[in-house]
């Protein structure tokens, strides 16, 4: 009998806030077979050690530097990338936000789920392998490298700030930290997209695009390094479904495997 070896591949999707990302994830997670979802928004500092913005004075969730508890969420996309498991006792916050439906064609998922089930088991019964696969989303995912360098594919969707602004506006509320039971609500300030969210995802983001153009620039390339750009409000969600698993089918996910 083949002894059973795993490998774990950690795909990132990450975009501006409203650009689609956690509805891709979980549409990636339903097709993977043996998938999980990590939630960057998990891993916010506690409420009281969010950074004041120093003109609007109000919580700026938004600032690269203070909006994410770095050190956090490296260790645990570490320890996920070694057993593709959770560590136990991580809670997500995410099933308490307003979940919208954008559904995909029933055969492009039927496609590609079929199409992964059999890599799967070609892995385990070949290879002796055990695939997992990992969605990393984040609005923020790709501004720390030290994070960034755990991830194996590297999906970026871009959106124009009229579309995310409209739909940022859209949204009631989310729920920004885990801080009881029911989650703590977190509604925009007056003037907090034009003055924090989108100067901080330009800040986060600049250095990923030429000329620093987050709109329309080509990627640079070296500062993420294989980053996948997607032009989100110029496709359906079935077909940008279908070009990520294209890319994520190409991954090289048995070359990695020494056999015991």
């Amino acid at each position: 009998m083949v002894s059973i070896n795993t490998r774990v591949v950690l795909i990132g999707v990450g975009g501006a806030t409203c650009s689609g990302k956690t509805t891709l994830a979980k549409h990636l997670c339903k097709i993977l077979p043996n998938s999980v979802i990590v939630h960057q928004d998990d891993f916010a500092p506690p409420q009281e050690l969010i950074p004041i913005h120093p003109i609007l004075n109000v919580q700026d969730w938004d600032s690269p530097e203070g909006a994410i508890d770095w050190p956090r969420f490296r260790q645990v996309l570490t320890n996920v990338k070694q057993d593709g498991q959770i560590p136990p006792g991580h809670i997500s916050h995410d099933p308490l936000n307003e979940q919208r439906e954008f559904p995909i064609d029933a055969e492009c998922f039927a496609k590609w789920r079929a199409q992964f089930e059999e890599v799967e088991r070609q892995a385990r019964e070949n290879h002796g392998l055990e695939i997992i696969w990992v969605l990393v989303d984040g609005f923020l995912l790709y501004w720390d490298h030290e994070s960034m360098d755990e991830l194996d594919v590297r999906i970026f969707l871009r959106v124009c700030h009229d579309t995310l602004m409209e739909r940022r506006r859209e949204r009631d509320y989310y729920i920004a930290v885990q801080c009881d039971s029911d989650g703590c609500v977190w509604r925009d300030p007056p003037h907090y997209w034009e003055q924090i969210v989108w100067p901080g995802y330009i800040s986060a983001h600049k250095d990923m695009f030429e000329g620093g153009d987050v709109e329309s620039g080509k990627p640079t390339g070296d500062r993420v390094r294989g980053m996948l750009v997607f032009e989100n409000e110029k496709m359906t969600t079935t077909e940008l479904v279908d070009q990520c698993c294209k890319e994520i089918a190409r991954v090289p996910v048995l070359e990695t495997l020494n056999p015991q």
